[in-house]
């Protein structure tokens, strides 16, 4: 039976390294391809010990496997503000719903609804009117793109969210394979809540 913790504070803070070594074992995966790097790892989620921050931890025996995490979009401001510039949403209102990652073995079991839903709660009662995320932009020629690859829009737009159009990220990190950073262009999505 998998349990699902939601953590801030100290047992957010305590809970980062399993979130780094999650992030690094599945963002291996289509379409992320990311070749991960721990001290990499420990900087970006600087940004979730902040006093707003959220993690959600599905655990299986006390073994964390999966995680999703959250943050006020504002903690993010250096990274998201020009993607937002042109946005009537100001970035204090939105929470940012991060990445939700969860080991294969486990999918396909509403998992990433409690993920969200967790996150969304949290939003609320901190007083946010939207959450939003970004997924990775990948051509569907990419030669690395799987057969049988499903995008998860469908489950975005049943939760209630829809893509920002124009509304793109950009960042670097090095793929599965290669020997430098490229930068990669990711859509937001967004409801309000």
């Amino acid at each position: 039976m998998i349990e699902t913790r939601v953590l801030t504070g100290d047992d957010l803070t305590a809970a980062l390294d399993d979130v780094a070594r999650l992030r690094i074992a599945v963002f291996r995966d289509w379409p992320y391809l990311y070749d991960g790097d721990p001290g990499y790892e420990r900087d970006y989620l600087r940004a979730y010990q902040s006093p707003g921050a959220v993690v959600v931890a599905a655990l299986d025996g006390g073994r964390v496997v999966g995680a999703a995490t959250g943050a006020p979009m504002a903690d993010h401001a250096d990274d998201f503000a020009a993607a937002f510039a042109g946005r009537p949403e100001p970035l204090t209102e939105i929470f940012y719903c991060a990445e939700s990652v969860l080991l294969p073995d486990y999918r396909g079991h509403g998992i990433g609804h409690t993920f969200f839903d967790a996150r969304e709660t949290h939003a609320r009662a901190s007083g946010y009117r939207y959450t939003a995320f970004c997924s990775v932009i990948r051509p569907v020629e990419h030669p690395a793109r799987p057969a049988d690859y499903r995008p998860l829009d469908g489950f975005w737009r049943k939760r209630g969210y829809e893509k920002l159009p124009g509304v793109v990220a950009s960042f670097s990190w090095k793929d599965l394979g290669q020997t430098k950073e490229t930068r990669k262009n990711l859509q937001f999505w967004m409801r309000p809540l």
